[in-house]
């Protein structure tokens, strides 16, 4: 079975060093240069909450040349059109292509390439790129965890399965959307957060006014998820929608005692938002925090949190705003 993760930079590079360990043939495949040179020479470097490197197999796009089995998605969504019409001459006719990324990129994705041949994943942990041939894992090696879903009929759904299992737990989610809301009601918070101030997840969590937009942000995730009709799977077996969800003082004061032990095995992550806009790329927001903000104007939910940290973020790409703790006053939470 020929296989490949096509954008293999932060986590690519850590799911596909896993996967090479595991004993399994894959194709690590970037656009970087320097980054596949040095694949290619000296193997991955995994770092962070763990140390080892993994001989694999990296190329180029240019170089690539046989059609694929299973394609794992790992690029920004920004140029998902143009790249997923590149890879569509590259996945096999009973092929599937599973993509990775944040957000809920599946309906696009299936409109290029069909319904039966889309898979998506929510993964449950974080990296970031070091450099050459370097990637750091920036969760606990106990909470490596992946949300596997459908689309459609769910072309190469248990190859996929036993391919992410070189890695982490894998689970097989028949409401898949609501697991993809689990994810993006964690990114929204923290991700959108790390972009605007540049902290860690742990940081976030720890410093009480960040906290208090956090829990805002996911409160206002859980609203439109309910006007929506969308129920929220749980992560790493928590009930996040439970745990976060308030009406009253108590809950809601119990919710956000929560937050640091919630955040605990994810402490060390950074966004990759916040990667890209350090270097001077524009990021994926409104495919994150700009979701929210669409749903809830769908359902007539307001997101004031959500659409604050869209527009800051917005400030931050055009030069308006710098990356700063103190965008956290932007916000008006009380």
């Amino acid at each position: 079975m020929n296989c490949a993760i096509y954008g293999a930079g932060a986590m690519g590079t850590v799911l596909g060093a896993y996967i090479a360990r595991a004993g399994r043939d894959v194709d690590l495949i970037n656009r970087n240069r320097e980054h596949v040179a040095a694949l290619k020479e000296k193997g991955a470097h995994i770092v962070g909450t763990v140390d080892f490197t993994q001989k694999v197999n990296a190329l180029l796009p240019e170089e690539m040349t046989k059609k694929y089995d299973i394609i794992l998605l790992m690029t920004k969504q920004r140029m998902n059109g143009e790249i997923v019409a590149f890879l569509k001459d590259y996945l096999k006719e009973d092929g599937a292509l599973c993509t990775c990324q944040n957000g809920l990129p599946e309906p696009k994705i299936a409109e290029i390439i069909g319904q039966d041949r889309t898979l998506g994943c929510a993964i449950a942990w974080g990296a970031t790129f070091r450099g050459k041939g370097v990637s750091e894992l920036t969760s606990d090696p106990a909470a490596l965890t992946f949300s596997l879903g459908a689309y459609g009929k769910g072309n190469h759904l248990q190859d996929v399965k036993e391919l992410l299992e070189c890695m982490g737990q894998v689970t097989v989610e028949q409401n898949f959307i609501g697991a993809r809301w689990s994810k993006l009601l964690i990114n929204s918070a923290f991700s959108g957060l790390s972009t605007v101030t540049g902290a860690t997840f742990g940081e976030i969590s720890v410093q009480k006014s960040s906290r208090r937009v956090a829990q805002a942000i996911m409160k206002e995730c859980i609203d439109v998820a309910k006007a929506a009709g969308i129920r929220i799977e749980p992560v790493q077996g928590h009930k996040i929608d439970k745990l976060f969800d308030y009406k009253g003082k108590l809950k809601k004061a119990l919710s956000f005692a929560l937050i640091p032990v919630a955040m605990k095995k994810h402490a060390r992550l950074i966004s990759s938002m916040l990667q890209d806009l350090r270097a001077g790329k524009k990021c994926e927001i409104d495919f994150i925090n700009g979701v929210v903000c669409e749903f809830g104007k769908k359902y007539g939910v307001p997101t004031p949190c959500n659409d604050k940290t869209v527009q800051l973020v917005h400030e931050i790409e055009e030069g308006k705003r710098p990356i700063s703790f103190e965008n956290i006053s932007a916000y008006c939470v009380k």
